[in-house]
């Protein structure tokens, strides 16, 4: 039977520890391998997910392992990484709207005493 094997690459902005690996991994950009084979019998091509694997770095040396991981709990962290930058962003937005708030405040102030 042929496999298909795709490969992308996935960034994560914050440490994270994905189920499968024993320890926290840094912020870093991971290669993340994903094997398919051929469903028969179909009138048209159709694939199933046979393995998904990530590559992390090893906890000594400079070396990569590669790990299996359900594709589930890489969206899961995948979102929580990315949840936990809207939310850093939404707090960044909240802040600048309050500093212009403020800063208006200050005009009309100014401007009230002139």
């Amino acid at each position: 039977m042929t496999l298909r094997t795709s490969s992308k690459t996935i960034t994560f902005h914050r440490l994270f520890w994905p189920k499968g690996v024993d320890r926290l991994l840094p912020p870093a950009d991971y290669r993340v391998v994903t094997d398919e084979e051929p469903i028969e019998g179909l009138s048209f091509p159709a694939y199933r997910r046979v393995a998904t694997m990530i590559f992390v770095p090893r906890q000594s040396g400079s070396s990569l392992e590669m790990v299996t991981i359900d594709p589930l709990d890489l969206q899961a962290a995948q979102d929580q990484d990315l949840g936990t930058l809207s939310m850093r962003h939404e707090m960044a937005l909240r802040q600048e709207e309050r500093d212009e708030c403020r800063d208006h405040s200050e005009v009309q102030r100014e401007r009230r005493v002139s």
